[in-house]
Formats: structure tokens, C-alpha cells, sequence
């Protein structure tokens, strides 16, 4: 005879760690099942060269922000560790997990791996698997057809409401009992840390204080390493993992645009999230730039690994102060703004001359807004191996000059600089032995000499770079990539009024 089971849904949450405007929870809430609301902590993705603890923190106070929110109606989300697999299985035998709701999630390729054989098990468990669209970005596209103007009328969608009950999901004893067979997270996390904290609540003060006052200094700010800091919107780990929609913030700001004065900032900061929704969409369609260069041509570009260049780097101990500086603050409190990120990922590529494969782990472990769809196809691009995009070589001495003239960020972060004259923070080897004595100043003791010969490696790399978007191969590439991924209107992309 068979079994008399309670028929349940299952909400696997991702990336998209909130309750409003979440599609896979007001799917879910349609039925007629109770609902279980799931994040699997799972162990391939604990273990990934990608993620790091900071990562996994953000998750976990995001979803007790949730539960905070889920307490009015007695229940919480299942965090539990293990492979989604056995997960299901150990549910299954106390329930009938008749549908499972999740999104189209862009990410790694262990986890797109992960999603073909999840449909595999669901077939054969004879579950119902529902994905729903994330932020815009469509599965299964061939080209770029018609991709703009899809998304901004997602954009203009309504939001999804949470609306619920308590008798729409497994309470918290059905819970606790779950998590007698099961291997519960411990969702505690540091206190005191400098890294943004999770969930949804902080996510919109940070929204509020962008769009009440801290977007009036936007455009000018954004390329300065101190001032960005709270110039620019700072939302970037909040949309990557997923604690506001992409949607919420594109109409807030729409919202905010029509009423005020610093309408180009405002513009800057909305067409930035038009980029971000197209380089994913990009990855989307071309995972294989997870490991390999985008454009095949580059491929053949062979390039020796110093793993002296890499600590170097890695630890902040290049000898190029603005380099050292972002990279320990990258560090210390899991962002820098974009021009430091790709100054990061220039430096490494081109005046180190290291493969961007070798960069990819440390950066991504760094950032707490990793999101793959903008890492991969970011870096490559600042390494200049797509083939499409213009090649930019960032100086880090011309960077500093322009961007932190008073030296404020890297004395902050560079301390053993920090009692120098500002033009000696930002040029420590240009002292003479006279003003090193001064100063009470060794370089190569107190801070490294440069490791390379800037000059000479720029050079280097742009001539090998330039000389290669004549090959064949890579022209032929480059016609390739830009018929799947050229948008028809790219300034409509790039529109701040």
C-alpha cells in the first residue's frame, strides 16, 4: 500500500535570499501544498576554490534577517548542510515533495552541473522542478536579439508580494523534527567584522542613505578608492546574493530619478545595473569563460606563472603602493570600488605578465559580491583576451596621482608609508639615500622594492596584446562574440537622463 504522506512544496533558495519581489516564493505560495523554505549549505560548494567564509557569513545573516521576518508566522528556512541530493532524500522519507521552486541561478559550472543532474533526480523521484527568471537574465538565448528591450519591460514588471500565512508552511516543529535526521547550519557568525553585513533589512539602509543623499557626489566619486566608499551605491553583495531584486532597486531608482536635482547621478548609478544584467547574461551564454578565454584566439597565449609574482600580489607586497593598498583592503573588508578591481586585474595580467585563470580564485574569494556572471567575463576583459573591448593597461602610479592625490587611502592601508611625504607614498622608490635617512625610510626593509620594471612590462604586454588582435584566429573570434552578444542599442545601455 502506499504511503500516507503530506504532500509538500519546496522553495531552494540560491541567490535570491529575500521574501519580496521573489518570484519562487509567491510561485510556490500559489499551491495548495504547505511550502518548506530550504537553503542547503551545500559541500561542493563549502570546498570551492571561489567561495570563502565571508561568503558563506553574508549567507547565513541573510537568512536569519529572513527568519526574523518569518517569525509572525511560526516557521523558518531549513539550513542544514549536505549535497541538495541527500537533502531531499531524507525528506522524502517523512514527505512528498511534490514541487520544488527555485530560480535560473548563473553561477559557476559546478553548480550548472549540479542543475542537470538535479533534473535527472527530479525525473526520477517523480518531483515537479519550477525554475523562474532572475533579475532578467533569460536561459537558452542564441543572441542578443531584442535582449534590451526584454529586460527593461521585465524591469517594469510589477513586484511580487509576499502575502502569506502561517498555515501556508511546515511550522517550526515540523522543523525541528526535520533537523533530527538532517545536519543543521550554525548560522552564528562574527560580531565584529568590517565586512557589509547580510539580509535585507541592512541591504535597504544602504538603499535609502544612496538614494536620500549619498548619490549626490556618484559620478565624481567613483573612480576614487577612499571616497567611493560611500559615494558609490555599495548594494553590489546584496544583489549578489540576492537580498533585493535587481527590479526593486532599478524601479526605486527610477522612482527617486523623477524627483531629483542629481538626476545624472542618479542616471549613472541605473545604467550601471543595465551593464551588470548584460555581462551576466553574457556568462549565461558562454560559461566556458569560467577557464578559458572567451575568445579562442587568446588560448594560444602562453604565459610563465611566478609564484613569487603571485604571493606578491596576493599578500599586498608589490612595491606599487595603490596596489598594495586596494589589495589589502580588498582584504580586510571584501571591496574596492571598480577601477581598483580592474587596476587589481590589469596589474596582475599585463605588468606581471600571470594568467587571469591564476587571479580568478584569490579575487572571488576576496570579494563579497561575487557574482560569477560578473567575475568571469570582468576579468577577462581586463586582461584584454576578448578581443572586443579596447585595451586599458592601468598605471597604478597615474591612478594614485589622479584618484587619492593626498595619499588618503594608501596611507590607510599601506601604514609603513604613511609618515612619508605624499609624493613618497605614492613613489616610495624615488627617495634618495639622503631623504630614505630622513625619514628613517629602508626600501626593501620597511616596504618592498617594486618587484618588476613597470615600464618595460607595459610594454611588453600592450605589443604582444596589440599584435595579437591581428591574428586570424582572434578576428575570426571576435566576429563570433559579437554577433551573440552585441546588444542593437548600446547607448540606450549607457543612457544616464
Amino acid at each position: 500500500m502506499p504511503e500516507n504522506k503530506e504532500h509538500i512544496d519546496v522553495v531552494w533558495f540560491k541567490r535570491d535570499l529575500r521574501l519580496e519581489d521573489n518570484e519562487v516564493i509567491f510561485r510556490a505560495l500559489e499551491t495548495k501544498n504547505r511550502v518548506l523554505l530550504l537553503y542547503p549549505f551545500e559541500n561542493f560548494i563549502l570546498n570551492d576554490p571561489h567561495y570563502s567564509e565571508r561568503h558563506f557569513n553574508f549567507i547565513k545573516e541573510s537568512i536569519r534577517d529572513i527568519n526574523s521576518r518569518l517569525e509572525t508566522l511560526n516557521t523558518s528556512i531549513l539550513s542544514v548542510t549536505g549535497d541538495v541530493f541527500s537533502i531531499l532524500n531524507q525528506i522524502q522519507s517523512v514527505y512528498k515533495i511534490e514541487t520544488t521552486f527555485s530560480h535560473v541561478e548563473t553561477g559557476i559550472l559546478a553548480t550548472y552541473n549540479r542543475d542537470k543532474e538535479f533534473k535527472r533526480y527530479c525525473r526520477n523521484n517523480l518531483i515537479n522542478w519550477v525554475e523562474t527568471k532572475n533579475n532578467g537574465v533569460e536561459r537558452g538565448l542564441v543572441n542578443r536579439d531584442n535582449w534590451f528591450e526584454n529586460w527593461e519591460a521585465y524591469m517594469a514588471e510589477p513586484l511580487f508580494k509576499f502575502n502569506a500565512q502561517p498555515a501556508d508552511f511546515l511550522n517550526l516543529e515540523d522543523l525541528k523534527a526535520l533537523e533530527t535526521i538532517l545536519n543543521p547550519t550554525n548560522l552564528e557568525t562574527p560580531k565584529e567584522t568590517q565586512f557589509q553585513k547580510g539580509g535585507s533589512t541592512t541591504a535597504w539602509k544602504y538603499a535609502d542613505s544612496f538614494f536620500e543623499s549619498r548619490h549626490k557626489d556618484y559620478m565624481f566619486n567613483i573612480s576614487k578608492p577612499e571616497n567611493s566608499r560611500t559615494s558609490c551605491s555599495r548594494f553590489s553583495p546584496y544583489i549578489s546574493w540576492g537580498n533585493v531584486s535587481i527590479r526593486q532597486i532599478f524601479q526605486k531608482g527610477q522612482e527617486v530619478k523623477q524627483q531629483s536635482i542629481d538626476r545624472r547621478h542618479i542616471g549613472a548609478f541605473l545604467s550601471r545595473l543595465r551593464w551588470q544584467a548584460h555581462f551576466i547574461q553574457k556568462f549565461e551564454m558562454e560559461h566556458t569563460m569560467e577557464h578559458a578565454s572567451v575568445n579562442k584566439g587568446y588560448q594560444k597565449l602562453k604565459k610563465s606563472v611566478s609564484e613569487k609574482y603571485q604571493i606578491a600580489w596576493r599578500e599586498g607586497q608589490t612595491g606599487f603602493p595603490l596596489v598594495d593598498a586596494s589589495m589589502r583592503c580588498l582584504i580586510e573588508t571584501g571591496y574596492v570600488n571598480f577601477r581598483m578591481r580592474a587596476m587589481l586585474a590589469s596589474f596582475f595580467t599585463h605588468i606581471l605578465w600571470q594568467p587571469w585563470q591564476d587571479a580568478s580564485a584569490h579575487l572571488s574569494q576576496q570579494f563579497l559580491d561575487f557574482e560569477p556572471g560578473i567575475h568571469f567575463p570582468q576579468l577577462q576583459m581586463q586582461a584584454g583576451e576578448t578581443g572586443i573591448n579596447n585595451l586599458r593597461i592601468y598605471n597604478p602610479t597615474t591612478n594614485s596621482l589622479k584618484h587619492d592625490p593626498d595619499a588618503t587611502f594608501i596611507r590607510k592601508w599601506v601604514p609603513e608609508l604613511a609618515h612619508l611625504d605624499t609624493p613618497f607614498v605614492h613613489e616610495p622608490y624615488l627617495m634618495t639615500p639622503m631623504e630614505s635617512a630622513f625619514y628613517n625610510f629602508e626600501l626593501g626593509k620597511d616596504y618592498p622594492k617594486p618587484i618588476v620594471d613597470i615600464k618595460e612590462n607595459r610594454k611588453k604586454a600592450s605589443d604582444i596584446l596589440w599584435n595579437m588582435k591581428k591574428d586570424p584566429d582572434v578576428i575570426r573570434e571576435s566576429f563570433r562574440i559579437l554577433k551573440r552578444h552585441t546588444i542593437s542599442d548600446r547607448n540606450r545601455m549607457l543612457r544616464t537622463e
